[in-house]
């Protein structure tokens, strides 16, 4: 009866469906659940609309490869689509450089195939393609034209501002080319000679990439006369001999990796002429800071510098003579002396001059304007912005993503720059949505998602009315989830108080209830602070109802020290990782004790990354509370892990040593009494696998049981075909042993 129930109100909430008049009734499967198609169903990226307008580009999985990508093409104004480009048919095959493949791993897409991005060339009238390293221009018809074709590929490829070149990063050096009909590489010129050995131009640094989420390492001037071009220098880094240990041999990488405490890059900034004059910025007088971001001014006259202090407590905001490369302070922020300060790109600089800029100060992420050294609030509360996505300066409105209606739903709003009083919701309640925006803020690509329903993606009006669905993607007869229907459970949500009266979010799937009958449970955490909530009302995939079918309760909740919830709630982890999110996580294992339908003897935790590092924290704190935990590429040691990550939150291990040494997992691995199952990635360059191989020995030295299933060859991300069904096949048959059978 309960099943029957919730699959009508379910099909009710999914546009599209109705009841079956069979009920599909199969079970998910390991296989199936890492399996092609997508059980999610088909779900475009990068969607793209052409400059004109006609037409949307997205990148779409092919129905017998999820991870392989091509180039999709829709006429907005017939909703006609076809495959504008076959990444199977042009694409030569060739192995990706090591620097790709680590740039991959950075923007957390090393498991896609084929096409991974693209670019409309202002004009509209062709897009550029990066495929297996080198460059293509594929026309509208979907012609295609080779640009490049060198050993050891191109890198950040980029189309000027007015589709007269495109631009690349070549053995560490800054190149443009003519996008005129031509011979490969006619025309093309080094804009920089002395990339090499430790010296780059025109890429981010390791940190930027990873933590500081910046991928450009070079910016076009709106003109196209100039480009602002990073250099750095990787030769104060240390070099960290890096085993990437394969299934087939063992390759050593002396790898630059700036671990906590230790010297960052040499960065420095040029503005460069397209005939290699160029023009050093005033970065001042301290080499030991982070490039945070870069941008020009819409009329090119001013060239505007993030500059984040090594600490994160700063951040100037430099108005940077392009001609001369003088630079002085717009305005400063400041974080709390028990704080820091968080990156964003939920800022724009306007043509009147002013700045529309997301700032932290009142405790929660606001909108602000910034004009003629006045600030004026845009949006006010105790509520996150997400991101900025559209701007229209000639009606004065702005559009933007949040989470005003509350911290499980994310949606977009719009306000009127002259009244910003007024904040109007455009998306649907009981959603989690993204979205964005093409350039002149027209028009709005709305993705959607929640517990019942598989993402959705539909073009909108400025206004959030629905034009037509780019993916509907409802789950009826046809789709990969449609089988799986029948088996699928409902979440719940609630909150727990934490220590300091702060409410914790958690969200809930269970099996089927029968009256008396106590069940174990997966409790699934990841813990940390900078990324995004994990307790959401979007879609969280088919692997929590597969565990539920398979008899477990999944359980998640996000502890203090997470994002989007404020930063005194965020704050709460400063210079004490390992303290609130552990308290946290066992007051919502404790609540599971008291629940009469939860076996409060079979609870095992699980985790990755951070996630992986809490799994042994909360062994370590409260040895009896769970039945078991899964460690998967943990931080053990944080002086491993990397600067700008580390510091802002644990500070300089030098001179912070006895937090480290509190937060570190090493010295109490011995107080862990419960069954343990350590994973880790033998080639995984961002948490090292030494961090594993560390912990390991000392268990060993002091006699402690555990076991262990390291992968060959992979990196931070362990999964693709047979491997997903391996590592999930090898926790649950741990957990089986473990927890279910005692």
């Amino acid at each position: 009866m309960w099943n029957g129930w919730w699959l009508a109100a379910a099909l009710a909430a999914i546009p599209g469906a109705a009841m079956p008049a069979e009920a599909p009734t199969e079970k998910l499967t390991l296989e199936r659940v890492f399996g092609s198609p997508d059980l999610a169903g088909p779900q475009p990226r990068a969607l793209k609309l052409s400059p004109d307008g006609t037409l949307l580009t997205s990148l779409r999985p092919r129905a017998d490869d999820k991870d392989r990508l091509d180039l999709w093409v829709r006429d907005t104004r017939t909703g006609e689509e076809r495959m504008l480009v076959d990444s199977r048919k042009i694409g030569s095959g060739a192995e990706l450089t090591e620097t790709e493949k680590m740039q991959r791993e950075r923007a957390r897409i090393a498991g896609s195939k084929g096409i991974v991005k693209y670019e409309w060339a202002p004009d509209g009238k062709a897009i550029l393609v990066p495929l297996d390293g080198d460059l293509y221009l594929a026309t509208r018809d979907g012609e295609t034209r080779r640009l490049t074709a060198t050993p050891g590929g191109q890198l950040n490829p980029d189309v000027s501002p007015r589709g007269s070149y495109v631009s690349f990063v070549r053995d560490q050096n800054l190149f443009v080319q003519p996008l005129a009909d031509g011979p490969m590489d006619s025309g093309l010129r080094a804009l920089t000679q002395d990339g090499a050995g430790t010296v780059h131009w025109g890429e981010a640094e390791f940190v930027a990439q990873e933590e500081m989420h910046r991928t450009a390492g070079y910016w076009w001037s709106p003109d196209e006369s100039r480009i602002a071009v990073e250099r750095f220098d990787e030769a104060p880094v240390g070099v960290v001999t890096r085993a990437a240990i394969g299934a087939k041999g063992t390759k050593v990488y002396d790898q630059r990796y700036p671990a906590a405490g230790t010297p960052n890059v040499l960065v420095e900034l040029y503005v460069v002429a397209l005939d290699g004059a160029r023009v050093k910025v005033d970065l001042g007088s301290n080499p030991d800071i982070y490039l945070a971001r870069v941008d020009w001014t819409p009329d090119g006259k001013t060239l505007l510098v993030q500059r984040q202090s090594r600490d994160q407590k700063t951040l100037d905001m430099l108005a940077v003579d392009p001609a001369t490369g003088k630079a002085k302070v717009l305005f400063t922020e400041k974080s709390g002396a028990r704080s820091w300060l968080n990156l964003s790109d939920a800022y724009r600089p306007l043509r009147d001059g002013s700045l529309i800029w997301a700032s932290e100060r009142s405790g929660f992420r606001q909108l602000y304007r910034y004009a003629k050294r006045k600030w004026t609030p845009l949006t006010t509360g105790d509520w996150v912005v997400q991101s900025l996505i559209g701007v229209n300066e000639r009606e004065g409105r702005i559009w933007f993503v949040g989470n005003k209606d509350g911290a499980l739903e994310q949606h977009v709003y719009t306000l009127d720059l002259k009244h910003p009083e007024t904040v109007t919701r455009l998306t649907e309640a009981g959603w989690w949505n993204t979205a964005t925006m093409d350039g002149a803020a027209s028009r709005l690509i709305v993705t959607r998602s929640n517990p019942s329903q598989p993402p959705q993606t539909y073009l909108a009006d400025t206004t959030g009315a629905r034009l037509a669905w780019i993916n509907e993607n409802a789950v009826t007869a046809g789709h990969p989830y449609y089988p799986f229907l029948l088996a699928h459970r409902e979440t719940t949500f609630g909150t727990i108080k934490a220590a300091d009266g702060s409410d914790l979010h958690y969200e809930m799937i269970t099996p089927p209830l029968e009256p008396g009958k106590r069940y174990p449970v997966f409790f699934q955490h990841y813990g940390g602070p900078g990324t995004g909530q994990q307790v959401t009302r979007g879609w969280q995939g088919a692997l929590p109802q597969y565990l539920v079918q398979q008899g477990w309760i999944f359980f998640q909740i996000d502890n203090r020290g997470s994002y989007n919830r404020g930063k005194a709630f965020e704050d709460q982890i400063y210079r004490a990782m390992g303290s609130v999110e552990v308290a946290d996580q066992l007051a919502g294992a404790l609540w599971l004790k008291t629940q009469p339908f939860v076996a409060g003897d079979k609870i095992a935790t699980y985790g990755w990354s951070y996630g992986g590092y809490m799994t042994l924290k909360m062994l370590e704190a409260n040895p009896g509370v769970y039945a078991a935990g899964v460690s998967g590429a943990p931080v053990t040691m944080w002086e491993l892990y990397d600067t700008h990550y580390t510091e802002r939150y644990m500070g300089d291990p030098k001179k912070d040593a006895a937090a480290y040494k509190t937060s570190d997992a090493i010295d109490d691995a011995a107080k862990i009494r419960d069954p343990l199952l350590l994973i880790h990635g033998m080639a995984d360059d961002n948490v090292v696998f030494e961090n594993s191989t560390a912990f390991a020995s000392e268990m060993q030295r002091k006699n402690r049981p555990f076991e262990m299933m390291f992968y060959p060859g992979y990196t931070h991300r362990v999964g693709g075909p047979g491997i997903s069904e391996h590592l999930w096949g090898t926790i649950l048959s741990f957990l089986d042993r473990e927890v279910k059978a005692k």
